[in-house]
C-alpha cells in the first residue's frame, strides 16, 4: 500500500473519511467538556466565483442598470422579485430574503467590492490563492487555516479542525492535522477489523506529516469508542436540501457536542454563471436560495450558541459588470463577503463602493476591489480568535488603518 505526501494532501488528510473510514457515531467529550463554550470560526467557501453585484445589488448606482440590461433585480418596491433594501443604497437579491431577519437584528453584516487583491481570472489559481492566504504566491507549503491552528497551539484534541467536504482543502492543508469528512454518520468504522491494520501500516511511515495525521485519526478513533454518551440528536431544524444545508447541519450538530471543535469549514459550488444567470429568478437565484436557507438554518439551529460562532463566507472572485451576450457574467474582480454571528457588528454593508461608471471599473470591466479579504479575516481572527500575531497567518498582508469594527 504505496502511501505519499501528495495522496494525503490529496484524500484529505490520511484519507480520513474519504475513505470511508471510523466509527459509528460522534459523542460528547468528557463530562467537564459538556460546560466548555470555547470561540469558533466557520468558512463557507463558494466556489465558483459568485456574482456579488446581483446578491448584494448597488441599485441606487445608475450604471448598475445599464450595464446589466437583461439580468438587474428591480430596485425596492412592492412586490415579489425585488432588491430588499438594506440601507438606501445596497439591497439583497430577492432569494437571500432568509437573511433579512438576521440583518436586521444586527447580527449579519456584509463587506462589499472585497476579495483578493491578485487580479487572475483562473478558478484554481484564484482559489488557491484565497486559500493559501497569499495571493499571487503558489509556493506557499500550508493554507491560513492550518497556520492559524499551528500557531494557536491548544491542548491536542483531534476535533479542532473540521472539514465537512471530501477531500481536505488548500485553506486546513499544513503541519497541523485536521479531519475531513461528509458526514458524521460516514464516520464510522464498518470493519472492526480494518482499523487494527491501518495502524499497522502508518506505524511504518516515515514521512512526518502523513504520521502526524495518521495519529490525529487514531486518537480521534480511540476518543470516540471509549465515550459513552452520544451526540445531540439530529437537528429538527429544517435545512434546505444540498450539499451546504446537510455539511452546515453537521457542523451545528459538533458545535453542540462541545468536544472542542474550533474550525470549521465547507463549500458549495455552482456559482460559475457564464449563461443564462438569470436576475430575480433562474440559475443563480437558485444557489442564493440555498446558500441564504442554509445559513438562516444554522443560525437558528445554535439559539444562543452563536454567540461564539463567527461565520465568514468567501469566493475566489467575482463576476464582470456588463453581462455578456449569454446573458451571464465572466470572470472579473471584486466581490461580496458576508459575516454572520451573534457578536457580529451587522446590520450594516462594509467597505468603500467604487462605483461602477466605466471609467472607474477594474481593467476597464469589474468591479474595482477597495477591501482585502484577509483585513475581514484578520480581524475576525484577532477579536474572535484571539490570534495575536496576524502576519504568522497572512504573512504578506501588510495590515494598515484601523479596524472596521465588524466584530464586537
Amino acid at each position: 500500500m504505496a502511501f505519499s505526501r501528495r495522496l494525503f494532501l490529496k484524500t484529505g488528510g490520511l484519507g480520513l473519511l474519504s475513505l470511508g473510514l471510523p466509527p459509528s457515531f460522534l459523542v460528547r467529550a468528557a463530562e467537564g467538556e459538556k460546560s466548555r463554550r470555547n470561540k469558533i470560526l466557520v468558512v463557507v467557501f463558494q466556489r465558483g466565483g459568485m456574482d456579488g453585484l446581483n446578491a448584494v445589488v448597488p441599485f441606487k448606482d445608475r450604471s448598475y442598470y445599464s450595464l446589466r440590461p437583461s439580468i438587474a433585480i428591480a430596485e425596492p418596491s412592492s412586490g415579489k422579485d425585488r432588491t430588499i433594501d438594506l440601507d438606501g443604497f445596497y439591497g439583497l437579491h430577492p432569494a437571500l430574503a432568509p437573511l433579512t431577519p438576521l440583518f436586521d437584528k444586527g447580527h449579519l453584516a456584509v463587506i462589499h467590492a472585497a476579495g483578493s487583491p491578485d487580479n487572475t481570472r483562473s478558478h484554481f489559481d484564484a482559489q488557491d490563492y484565497m486559500e493559501l492566504g497569499t495571493p499571487g504566491v503558489k509556493n506557499t507549503p500550508d493554507g491560513w487555516l492550518n497556520r492559524l491552528l499551528t500557531e494557536n497551539k491548544s491542548d491536542r484534541n483531534p476535533f479542532r479542525a473540521v472539514s465537512l467536504t471530501q477531500r481536505l482543502p488548500r485553506i486546513l492543508a499544513g503541519k497541523a492535522p485536521a479531519l475531513t469528512m461528509t458526514s458524521i454518520e460516514e464516520f464510522r468504522l464498518r470493519d472492526s477489523l480494518l482499523a487494527p491494520a491501518l495502524q499497522k501500516v502508518y506505524a511504518n511511515i516515515q514521512d512526518p506529516l502523513l504520521r502526524q495525521g495518521g495519529e490525529n485519526v487514531f486518537e480521534a478513533m480511540r476518543i470516540l469508542k471509549t465515550m459513552e454518551s452520544t451526540l445531540p440528536p439530529p437537528s429538527s431544524e429544517s435545512y434546505p436540501a444540498g450539499r451546504l444545508g446537510e455539511s452546515l447541519k453537521q457542523i451545528g450538530r459538533l458545535i453542540k457536542a462541545n468536544i472542542g471543535i474550533e474550525i470549521a469549514f465547507t463549500e458549495i459550488e455552482g456559482w460559475d454563471t457564464h449563461v443564462n444567470e438569470g436576475g430575480a429568478e433562474g440559475q443563480m437565484a437558485n444557489r442564493l436560495q440555498e446558500l441564504a436557507g442554509a445559513l438562516a438554518a444554522f443560525y437558528r439551529d445554535l439559539g444562543d450558541r452563536m454567540d461564539d460562532v463567527a461565520l465568514v463566507t468567501l469566493s475566489e472572485f467575482g463576476r464582470t459588470a456588463r453581462e455578456n451576450g449569454n446573458r451571464g457574467t465572466d470572470h472579473g474582480h471584486a466581490n461580496v463577503m458576508f459575516a454572520m454571528g451573534g457578536k457580529i457588528k451587522g446590520g450594516k454593508v462594509y467597505g468603500r463602493w467604487p462605483g461602477l461608471d466605466p471609467g472607474v471599473l477594474y481593467e476597464g470591466r469589474d468591479l474595482a476591489l477597495t477591501t482585502d479579504f484577509r483585513a475581514v479575516c484578520g480581524e475576525i481572527l484577532s477579536r474572535h480568535l484571539g490570534q495575536k500575531d496576524l502576519k504568522k497567518v497572512f504573512p504578506a498582508y501588510e495590515f494598515a488603518g484601523p479596524p472596521f469594527g465588524i466584530i464586537a
